[in-house]
């Protein structure tokens, strides 16, 4: 006997809530983003009124918050790595695969950034709160790379199902609206195009040459002093990033 109790069997319950909530506000933020790139400018629904959409885009947005402090939270509490409560509003502050959380909190500070001014939206101009609110649209794509980068379950096949769907969602979004946009700004209209057929084919290839290959989890800063030392706690250690699981 080493004098160590076995704490658990596997990852801890906060592992799989940090894997859930991030994949649930992935897919809710999606939704919201392409809630408001599709009806959003001149187009109304049809069988919808405009306040049923706004209230349903405001209610997504909600829970994308919910869900995704549930997310940071339970990955802060779990003891496989120390994050520390910093790395939730400062980024690129971790030592623990620093890149990758760290678009994770840019994403988060975007979002921050959009509620607080939504909050005070009538006290605002026009103009600056939807600058401000376009910021949602770029923490989409930044949350996207943060889950396919920081995520340990990233080669499961519903893992790759779920970026897919997202990805997919986004863009049909993203021309439906220029479809119906009608003539005027050109520029613009080739740029968000453009942007939108990108996105596929850069994290397509960016899947295929890190996360998707062996040893990601050390070349994305996955191996720490801290994860050594827990995983002798556990008297089975949690799987490794090439295993399909851990933090």
């Amino acid at each position: 006997m080493t004098g160590l109790v076995p704490l658990a069997a596997g990852p801890s319950p906060l592992w799989f809530a940090t894997r859930a909530g991030g994949s649930v506000a992935l897919a809710l933020l999606t939704a919201t983003v392409a809630l408001g790139v599709a009806v959003g400018g001149r187009y109304t629904p049809r069988r919808l009124a405009r306040f049923e959409v706004s209230a349903l885009h405001r209610n997504l947005s909600v829970l994308t918050l919910v869900f995704l402090a549930l997310h940071i939270v339970t990955a802060i509490l779990d003891a496989f790595v120390h994050l520390g409560w910093l790395v939730a509003v400062v980024p690129f502050a971790a030592s623990y695969r620093p890149l990758w959380l760290g678009l994770g909190t840019v994403a988060f500070d975007l979002l921050l950034a959009v509620a607080a001014t939504s909050a005070v939206r009538l006290r605002m101009e026009q103009r600056r709160w939807k600058t401000v609110h376009w910021l949602a649209y770029a923490a989409w794509p930044v949350a996207l790379f943060h889950a396919a980068g920081t995520g340990t379950d990233t080669r499961l096949t519903l893992q790759l199902a779920l970026y897919a769907a997202c990805v997919a969602l986004v863009v049909a979004a993203v021309w439906w609206r220029l479809y119906r946009a009608g003539p005027g700004r050109v520029r613009v209209r080739l740029w968000a195009g453009a942007t939108a057929a990108a996105v596929p084919v850069v994290l397509a290839a960016f899947m295929n040459s890190g996360p998707m290959q062996p040893g990601w989890a050390h070349r994305a800063g996955g191996t720490t002093a801290t994860s050594t030392s827990t995983s002798t706690v556990h008297s089975t250690p949690a799987p490794t990033d090439d295993e399909g699981g851990s933090e």
